[in-house]
Formats: structure tokens, sequence, C-alpha cells
């Protein structure tokens, strides 16, 4: 028996032997002025994490930002941009803003939870235009998966947004180290036996 076909195959019955994780998708991006459509002069700054749990349909927010020009009055998830199309979309999710989130500062956090069932998750004009609920949602989650989607805080200073990001897909750690780990005998020629 070879040793590079048997390896392979205690590997690949490793992985399967492995308890199922969580159907959870991360999203993360950088916030800036210069991502803005037009770009401003915002020195703010800001880091934000989507978690989706397909399991429950639940998007989980998470945001901290700083050092904006004026205090903000709104922020939330603009879908879906499309390629050659208007850098500038419209919200898919409450509005005007996130409920809870930190008005009138320059700089905050924000860690809230929403479940994608319910038509208080999205804009209701963002569901009218995908016809359904459900269509809404599936929009929602394509336009985070195609990397169509972004974050966008707006400031009483920059009403049309001061500092935004593109929301892209975190790559799961575990899946990267199974798939390293799959890869490591091709890096090892087998020896010859004559």
């Amino acid at each position: 028996m070879r040793v590079i076909p048997a390896l392979c195959v205690g590997l690949l019955a490793a992985a399967l032997a492995l308890p199922a994780a969580a159907h959870e998708v991360v999203y993360e991006t950088t916030l800036s002025g210069a991502n803005e459509s037009p770009a401003n002069g915002s020195l703010g700054t800001g880091f934000v994490r989507i978690t989706v749990d397909l399991d429950v349909l639940s998007m989980h927010v998470e945001t901290t930002f700083s050092g904006l020009s004026g205090t903000s009055a709104a922020a939330h998830i603009h879908c879906c941009l499309v390629d050659g199309g208007p850098l500038n979309v419209g919200v898919a999710t409450p509005v005007p803003t996130f409920p809870g989130f930190p008005l009138g500062v320059t700089s905050g956090s924000y860690d809230q939870t929403f479940d994608l069932a319910l038509s208080s998750s999205y804009n209701p004009a963002f569901i009218t235009a995908e016809g359904t609920l459900g269509g809404a949602l599936n929009a929602l989650l394509l336009g985070l998966a195609g990397g169509s989607t972004y974050f966008n805080i707006h400031t009483a200073a920059n009403p049309g947004g001061e500092i935004r990001g593109i929301l892209q897909a975190v790559p799961e750690p575990e899946l990267l180290g199974l798939f390293l780990l799959a890869l490591a005998p091709l890096a090892f020629p087998a020896r010859s036996r004559r």
C-alpha cells in the first residue's frame, strides 16, 4: 500500500469524523471616508463584523467606530451593488438606522442580533423591491456572499454617508487548516522503491 493514498484516506476519515460545525458565515470590513461614494475627507474609522447563523436565520452585527467629523445619524447595510451599476444602492436593513445604534456621537460601539425571519429586520422598501420577506432574505444573503453589500454610518456632517466598507466573507480557519493538512502529503514526493 502506498503511503500517500493511505494518508489521504486517513485524513478524509478524520475530517468526516469531526462534529458538524454551526452553519455560521462571518463577514468583516473596515470603515473609512475613502470608501464612500464620493470619497470624503473624513478621518473617521471603524470595524464591522457580521455573523450570519444559517441554522437559526440570525444576523449578529458588531461594530466600533471613532473619529467621525459629525455626530452619528444612522447606520445600516446597503444592498446590492451590481458590476457597472451605481456605487450607492438602497438600504436593506432597518431604517433610518439599526435599532439601538448610538446616535449623536462621534465614536461608539454596537452589538445586536437580528432575526432574519422577521420583517422588522429589513427596510420595508427592500422587502417590497424583492417581492416577499423570503425574497429579501435571499437577496441579503446573496449580496453578503457576493461582496455586494456595504455597511454605512451617516452623520450630521455627511448625511449621505461618512464612513463605509464593503462586507467580505472571512475564511473559516478550520476548513483552511484541514485543506492545508490534506495538501501536505503532496509537498513531499513519494520515494520509489527499487
